[in-house]
């Protein structure tokens, strides 16, 4: 048994339970483009649960949009447990009594086992020289990101753009407006995800630049080639959370809560933890961190709390029928 099966699960054998009784697959809904991210964790999750517990368990996937990914599971998509990138469509599960309204205290860093933050994928010399946000509002550059109705990759965009936009103008709200409306003005279409969006700027050409999460960003520039494409990152972005959550009301159906946090837990261990880091995410765990700390340019982030006032306020403001985002679509 080799190194990193030896410790997955002895950190699993600590959580281990008889789980004959429960079942032996599991349905993880997560957004649109961890599907890599998951392949691998999946990968290395099913042979140490199977080393602690003597029992052998299928983990299956489902990936879209988090909000098209909450809004399935409130029309009966049997989630054991969601992996999402918003903390908003979550609550949307909390509402509809579908998680636990202490979700966050569950898991550890607010049930986030990982983040990142909104990043640019440029062309190879970056030809418009794109360095910051206020440059994605130029009548020259073409902007690709998907629709912040419906991706939770796009809204830490536009909350990202915005926070930029509050500093630069100091908080000049019709400013604020007249550039963001720039630069949705500047997108030529609006995918319903995050992978939809990379596509279209990759495989068909679209844009100047593409706005992701900086782990989509350094994937596409490693899978794709430094000689095509390179990263860069703004000035300051906004702290993109990775939130977690079992789905009580579907474990508590199907009795497969131990395998549910078992899963969880394992995103969490140093084998958990190496493999998102691996995946070019940004991770709590120390040792982890120093280990892929090259990878990782220094970048000022704030978060959702400091610039906005919290998800709930963000969720009213902004994403609510008639909010502050509808706003900048209807100056188009």
């Amino acid at each position: 048994m080799n190194k990193l099966l030896l410790s997955a699960a002895a950190a699993l054998a600590l959580v281990a339970t008889p789980a004959l009784a429960q079942p032996t697959d599991l349905l993880n809904a997560s957004y649109d483009i961890a599907r890599e991210l998951f392949d691998e964790e999946n990968a290395a999750f099913i042979p140490a649960y199977q080393a602690a517990n003597g029992v052998a368990v299928t983990i299956n996937q489902s990936h879209a949009g988090t909000s098209t990914q909450a809004r399935a599971i409130l029309e009966g998509l049997p989630a054991d447990v969601v992996t999402f990138n918003q903390v908003t469509d979550i609550e949307k599960l909390v509402e509809g009594g579908f998680v636990s309204a202490d979700w966050q205290s569950e898991f550890a860093n607010s049930a986030s086992p990982f983040y990142s933050l909104p990043a640019f994928l440029v062309r190879a010399g970056n030809p418009k020289g794109i360095s910051d946000w206020g440059d994605l509002a130029r009548d020259d550059v073409s902007v690709i990101f998907p629709n912040p109705k419906t991706s939770g990759n796009a809204r830490y965009t536009y909350l990202a753009a915005r926070a930029w936009a509050n500093e630069e103008f100091a908080g000049d709200e019709a400013k604020v407006v007249e550039y963001l409306t720039k630069v949705f003005l500047n997108v030529p279409v609006f995918e319903t995800g995050g992978r939809g969006a990379t596509t279209a700027f990759a495989e068909r050409g679209l844009g100047d630049v593409l706005i992701t999460f900086e782990a989509e960003v350094l994937s596409a520039v490693s899978l794709l080639g430094a000689d095509k494409y390179e990263s860069v990152v703004p000035s300051v972005s906004l702290l993109a959370e990775f939130p977690v959550a079992i789905v009580d009301k579907v474990v508590d159906s199907r009795g497969s809560r131990d395998l549910a946090k078992a899963y969880l837990d394992f995103l969490y261990s140093d084998d958990g933890q190496r493999i998102a880091a691996g995946r070019n995410h940004r991770v709590n765990n120390e040792t982890v961190a120093a280990e892929f700390a090259d990878r990782f340019p220094e970048v000022r982030l704030v978060n959702v709390d400091e610039a906005f006032g919290g998800w709930a306020k963000v969720s009213e403001e902004h994403f609510a029928e008639g909010g502050l985002l509808d706003q900048v679509f209807v100056n188009q």
